[in-house]
């Protein structure tokens, strides 16, 4: 009597096939590299940190630390609540950035007058650092998550409104004469022609937007708010916690990296470009 066994390499064998598997393993060496060598230097420098003695109170900054507190986190549940607040301002900020940036970005790109006009003011504010209009949002805002999501509002509405801009732009002005010849509209031109032809770009655009959003996000939780990925930080540094500092930074990296992954892959569904 023969007793079959199943390892989980056969199983993804039989579900992959032997060439998409060689495949997924060949696509996903390089990234191993990289993580394995940022990991090495992460140690690296825990070590130095460890072994000089003006350093060693940040030794909980180390690999080793950092994991068992992002275990810890994860395990008792503390570090869902933060997530979900950092989450919830970065979707409303986003969300209001899109409404605003797509709309004016259509504007700017179809009139040309309006790109003349807004161009100059708009790369002025584009180059103000979000973080700059904190006094301003405290004075404006009732509440410091309104304040926040303002913040974040100012860093996600110049990529949007350049790269929509920047989309229409590239639209053939041939497009345009044959819709009109053929009687269209202004919104079926901007339904059947526009929004179609610039999906990349605002996706694009988009992906941009939630890379500064994100960055901006921390350094607005410092103040203020009682939740948040960056008040999570904050209060480590303040309990002299560096391990479970070590961890949020992590947490804040895996996300971040989603967060790209994801615009990046829509980049791609609405890219009709691609072969």
């Amino acid at each position: 009597m023969s007793a079959s066994t199943t390892t989980p390499m056969n199983s993804a064998v039989s579900l992959l096939g032997p060439a998409k598997l060689i495949r997924l393993l060949s696509n996903l060496q390089y990234p191993a590299m990289g993580i394995t060598g940022l990991l090495a230097l992460w140690w690296v420098g825990g070590l130095l940190i460890e072994n000089n003695e003006n350093l060693s109170a940040f030794s909980a900054f180390a690999p080793a630390p950092a994991f068992h507190a992002l275990y810890d986190l994860v395990a008792s549940g503390e570090i869902w609540a933060p997530i979900t607040s950092s989450l919830y301002r970065i979707l409303v900020g986003l969300t209001w950035g899109i409404a605003i940036g797509v709309p004016v970005g259509v504007t700017i790109g179809y009139i040309g007058v309006a790109l003349k006009v807004a161009n100059v003011p708009f790369q002025f504010l584009r180059m103000i650092s979000p973080l700059a209009w904190m006094p301003i949002a405290v004075m404006a805002f009732e509440t410091w998550d309104s304040a926040i999501i303002f913040l974040l509002v100012m860093a996600t509405v110049w990529p949007i409104i350049f790269s929509t801009a920047h989309g229409v732009r590239r639209i053939d002005p041939n497009w345009f004469k044959v819709a009109r010849n053929l009687g269209a509209s202004g919104t079926q031109m901007l339904r059947r022609i526009i929004l179609p032809a610039i999906m990349t770009d605002v996706m694009a655009g988009i992906r941009l937007a939630v890379g500064v959003a994100w960055v901006v996000l921390v350094p607005a939780e410092y103040l203020g708010v009682t939740s948040g990925l960056g008040y999570a930080i904050n209060d480590a540094r303040d309990t002299l916690s560096y391990d479970y500092l070590a961890a949020v930074v992590l947490v804040i990296g895996i996300i971040g990296y989603g967060l790209d992954s994801v615009c990046n892959l829509l980049i791609k569904r609405f890219n009709w470009h691609a072969e």
